[in-house]
């Protein structure tokens, strides 16, 4: 086999990319810039209003784009939403698993609910959508590229509430290395991005609570989303194909390890 110098490119044509959490925040954006680069992107989120301007845009600027409302805590939904795409857009050969929410809370305080969701949201669903992929993938005999949105927090937690939030991302973490050696001969690759602080809704949020976090980092700022663009399209790309269970920290230096 031989190969460019250099080795890289960022031509999605032909591949179709389905992407959670993606009404709003790294997901909107995950979706432009996958788009951008000639992939056809599923977008999915609860919101369904947000989905379809956001396909809306991309159709307009010549890319091809499918909304579909999608509560990643229902299983069934999960499991028929990859069918749902392939209908629309073809075979899913990028899947980027983005949803996720915060807990925020102290864990002597958390309702049973609210655990069950976090731990629903943050890792069930990309577990359940990850292995429905991979089976029709497998099933077909087609490559695929999963990239998993954990974070800094599965590395860290300071004590100082949302403690489930980093479990759950750890656990994806790990999930992202298991299922990488389960699926490396079925031309699978799975890997994680795990981003510090980055502007968002979710951050706007924990900003009003916790006042500006940015003062306590090294370079006293949050990332923009568009600082994830190289470190995403690297994963989905031909370079990265000697690239499975790997977690890239996209963080500023701000868990100060």
């Amino acid at each position: 086999m031989t190969f460019p110098i250099p080795n890289v490119s960022n031509d999605l044509t032909g591949q179709t990319a389905l992407i959670t959490g993606a009404s709003s925040g790294l997901g909107a954006r995950f979706a432009r810039t996958l788009a951008r680069c000639g992939a056809k992107v599923a977008l999915t989120a609860r919101r369904l209003d947000r989905l379809e301007a956001l396909a809306q845009e991309i159709r307009a600027e010549g890319g091809q784009a499918a909304a579909f409302a999608l509560d990643v805590t229902d299983a069934d939904q999960l499991l028929s939403v990859v069918g749902e795409a392939e209908a629309a857009l073809g075979p899913v050969s990028i899947l980027v698993n983005n949803a996720g929410i915060p807990d925020a809370q102290r864990a002597v305080k958390m309702s049973v609910d609210l655990i069950d969701r976090v731990i629903g949201v943050n890792l069930r669903a990309p577990y359940i959508l990850s292995c429905e992929v991979a089976r029709r993938a497998i099933a077909a005999k087609r490559p695929a590229r999963i990239v998993n949105i954990a974070s800094v927090a599965a590395f860290e937690y300071r004590g100082n509430g949302a403690a489930l939030y980093s479990i759950t991302k750890s656990a994806v973490v790990r999930m992202t290395e298991a299922l990488s050696v389960e699926w490396a001969s079925a031309n699978i690759n799975v890997n994680a991005i795990a981003p510090g602080a980055f502007a968002s809704e979710m951050m706007d949020g924990m900003l009003e609570r916790m006042g500006d976090i940015s003062q306590h980092f090294p370079r006293k700022r949050l990332g923009d989303p568009a600082q994830l663009d190289s470190t995403l399209l690297f994963l989905v790309s031909p370079a990265s194909d000697f690239v499975t269970g790997a977690c890239i920290r996209v963080d500023d230096g701000q868990s100060g390890r």
